[in-house]
């Protein structure tokens, strides 16, 4: 007997592949969706501290996961210094982790040019998520810069099938090439910023940087009911060493001094050269007798050992510091003013101190007035 074909029978089949392919076509469109938004989230960023949260938190969430850690080469501290100069944040980013070198980090950074997905190692991918335990299953997406690779994007579940080798990469992988180019962009634009409010002789902030962050560090004092302190230092008969050894010398004179100074100062400090051979330091949330011994410490650094100046000579430089600090009420406006009123007096104890024989330090009489 022939076989009848059944049209119907195969209408219905050929609806339910229709169908299938349909709801297949829609959830790829979804994880199409969803990635771009991913992407163009991290492509959005305009500083590191920014990105590095964005790829951490923001990607942990979305996709789910127990923990997202960033991995990245600094062997010049380069990246660290532009993000704790550009960030206005003091939280710290935990699951950023900058290292020297890749080496000994894992063995999967060796030719890894594409994500790296399977089951969780604690010998071979603990120091990729230090701190964090019980990982069923990683993902390691490589950052590429030039060919080269410089650190990974590391995703860890406790869902030891969510990542398995048999794991399509493709999206990783586009992943890992959209936040390298975030990262260079940020980067890029970190190094512009820093090159417009950077000193080049000293490689201290300069005068534009200061007046930015008096603003900042003065709205923040008015906020949370601190005191702001302002220290400024200027280098005794400077003038004397231009006309005996020569500008390169006080050239040198002046970036000693600066990296004699900056060994003392805190993290959360702000260090500038206000102009010439004068220097200031913002000392936030910081009463005037913690800064009168910040300042005493520094002047002893400036004159604890003779300045090289050329030609195997020497010089003893002396510095004399002022002091003035100001703790601005919640419901202050003009912080440009305040900022103003602040360095000037601290420019006025700067004279009392050069008027008392210099190489001492000065703090004005009616510092810590409300404003």
């Amino acid at each position: 007997m022939r076989n009848e074909r059944d049209p119907y029978r195969e209408l219905d089949l050929a609806c339910r592949k229709l169908d299938l392919m349909t709801d297949q076509i829609e959830k790829n469109m979804e994880i199409f969706r969803r990635s771009q938004e991913r992407e163009l989230e991290l492509l959005r960023s305009t500083d590191l501290d920014s990105l590095f949260r964005k790829i951490t938190h923001y990607l942990r969430r979305s996709y789910g996961l127990q923990s997202v850690t960033v991995v990245i080469a600094d062997p010049d501290h380069e990246l660290r210094h532009l993000l704790v100069s550009g960030s206005r944040r003091t939280e710290p980013l935990p699951d950023v982790h900058f290292v020297e070198a890749l080496t000994g980090i894992t063995p999967r950074y060796t030719a890894l040019d594409k994500p790296w997905t399977g089951p969780f190692s604690g010998a071979d991918h603990q120091m990729l998520f230090p701190g964090v335990a019980e990982l069923g299953s990683i993902a390691i997406i490589p950052l590429i810069h030039q060919g080269a690779l410089f650190g990974s994007i590391n995703f860890g579940s406790s869902d030891k099938h969510r990542f398995t080798r048999q794991h399509a990469t493709d999206f990783l992988a586009h992943l890992g090439i959209i936040a390298a180019f975030a990262l260079e962009n940020v980067v890029n634009r970190a190094r512009l910023l820093r090159s417009g409010f950077t000193d080049v002789l000293t490689g201290w902030h300069n005068r534009r940087y200061l007046q930015l962050r008096l603003t900042e560090e003065l709205a923040r004092a008015a906020r949370d009911g601190t005191c702001l302190v302002a220290l400024m230092l200027d280098i005794d008969h400077f003038k004397n060493v231009n006309d005996t050894w020569g500008h390169a010398a006080g050239d040198a004179v002046l970036t000693e001094l600066a990296h004699r100074i900056e060994s003392q100062v805190r993290a959360s400090d702000i260090a500038a050269r206000y102009g010439g051979e004068e220097f200031v330091v913002l000392l936030p949330a910081t009463n005037t007798m913690a800064a009168s011994r910040l300042a005493e410490r520094i002047r002893n650094a400036i004159s604890a050992s003779p300045i090289s100046v050329g030609n195997g000579e020497s010089a003893r430089i002396t510095a004399s510091i002022g002091i003035a600090s100001i703790a601005p009420d919640r419901d202050s406006k003009d912080f440009k003013t305040l900022g103003d009123s602040l360095l000037a007096r601290a420019d006025v104890a700067l004279y009392q101190a050069k008027s008392a024989g210099r190489d001492c330090v000065i703090v004005e009489a009616s510092t810590g007035a409300k404003a």
